[in-house]
C-alpha cells in the first residue's frame, strides 16, 4: 500500500482505489472538506503526475473524462485551490510522492486501463442530503426534489414567487458557472418549465452569485444532481459477438488468451514482436471487459494467462 500524509491532506492507494482525504489546515478549501473523503476507483484514471517545485510540489490525478459528476459540472473552471485532486507536498516528501505516482503507473500498466471517456459516471458524486447556501439565495437536494428559497437580496421579482421546488424527473440539465471578474456566476436547474433563458438574477430555477467565499459550495449541488441525470456520453451498449453453444464467453471473445505457456523444450526466447503481440492482447483483453464481453472472472484469468508468457 503507498500512502503519502500532508498537511493538505492524505492519498493512499491500495492497488485498487485512490482514497483522498482533505487536511484540516486553514488552507484546505470549503468545497474539498464540504465533499470530504473521495475514493478514486483505478477504472476511472486516466494518470497521476508529480510537479516538483522548490518548496512544494503538486500531486495531481487526472480523471477519465466523464468519470466524475464534479469534474463534469466544472468542465475545468475550479481553481487549484478547490481541485480535490490536487494536493501538495512539501519538499522533503517529494520522494514519497514519486514512489506513490509510480505505484499508480504501475497498477494502471498491468490493468490496462482505458484512459478515454466513459459513458457512465465512475464516481458516485457528493453525499446526499446535500444544501448549499450563496450568492441570492439557498439549494436543497435530497435526491428526489430540489428546494430553492431565497434571502434578503434576491430580486423582488424572483423573491415573490415564494420558495420553489423541482421534481429531479423534470429536471434536464444543471448549469454551473463561477463569477469572474465583475461577471456573476450562476447555478441553474434547467426544466421544460424554465425553457426561456432569463437571465439568473430573475430566473426562479437559478441562483444567482456573486464571487464570494461559499459560492463553490453550488458546484457541489449541481454535481449531486447531475449524477443522477441521465451521462452526457451514455451510448448503447456494444452488442457481444456470437458464441458457440459449447464455447465460454470467454473462447469466443479471445479463443487464444489462455493459452497455456510453452515449457520444457518447447519453450522458445521471446522476440521483441512477440512482446508487442501480448502487450496488444492485454489491450484487446482490457477493451472486451470493459464492453461486458468478458467477466470479472474471465479478464482476470486470462491478463494472468498473459502475464505469465511474457
Amino acid at each position: 500500500m503507498a500512502e503519502i500524509i500532508q498537511k493538505d491532506g492524505t492519498w493512499a492507494f491500495d492497488g485498487e482505489t485512490v482514497r483522498i482525504v482533505p487536511g484540516s489546515d486553514r488552507g484546505v478549501s470549503l468545497l474539498r472538506r464540504a465533499l470530504g473523503e473521495v475514493a478514486v476507483p483505478l477504472h476511472a484514471l486516466a494518470g497521476i503526475s508529480f510537479e516538483p517545485g522548490k518548496r512544494s510540489g503538486r500531486l495531481r490525478l487526472r480523471l477519465r473524462n466523464g468519470a466524475d459528476p464534479l469534474l463534469q459540472i466544472t468542465q475545468g473552471k475550479l481553481d487549484d485551490a478547490l481541485d480535490p485532486y490536487r494536493l501538495v507536498v512539501e519538499g522533503d516528501r517529494s520522494g514519497v510522492a514519486e514512489y506513490f505516482v509510480d505505484e499508480v503507473r504501475n497498477a494502471l500498466l498491468l490493468d490496462q486501463v482505458d484512459d478515454g471517456p466513459t459513458g457512465r459516471y465512475l464516481l458516485p458524486g457528493p453525499a446526499l442530503p446535500i444544501a448549499a447556501s450563496a450568492g441570492d439565495g439557498t439549494v436543497a437536494f435530497d435526491g428526489d426534489r430540489i428546494r430553492l428559497s431565497w434571502n434578503w437580496k434576491t430580486e423582488e421579482s424572483k423573491s415573490s414567487g415564494g420558495e420553489r421546488s423541482l421534481e429531479l424527473a423534470d429536471v434536464e440539465a444543471v448549469e454551473w458557472l463561477p463569477a469572474a471578474g465583475l461577471e456573476n456566476g450562476f447555478l441553474r436547474f434547467v426544466s421544460a418549465r424554465s425553457a426561456n433563458r432569463t437571465p439568473p438574477k430573475y430566473d426562479p430555477h437559478a441562483i444567482d452569485l456573486w464571487g464570494f467565499r461559499k459560492d463553490p459550495l453550488m458546484a457541489l449541488v449541481a454535481a449531486a444532481v447531475a449524477a443522477r441525470l441521465p451521462h452526457p456520453y451514455a451510448t448503447a451498449a456494444p452488442a457481444a459477438p456470437p458464441a458457440s453453444a459449447s464455447a465460454s464467453p470467454l473462447d469466443a471473445a479471445f479463443p487464444t488468451a489462455v493459452a497455456p505457456p510453452a515449457t520444457g523444450s518447447e519453450a522458445a526466447p521471446q522476440s521483441s514482436d512477440d512482446h508487442d503481440a501480448l502487450l496488444r492482447r492485454l489491450r484487446e483483453l482490457g477493451e472486451l471487459h470493459q464492453a461486458g464481453i468478458l467477466t470479472d472472472e474471465e479478464f482476470s484469468l486470462a491478463k494472468k494467462a498473459v502475464l505469465r508468457r511474457m
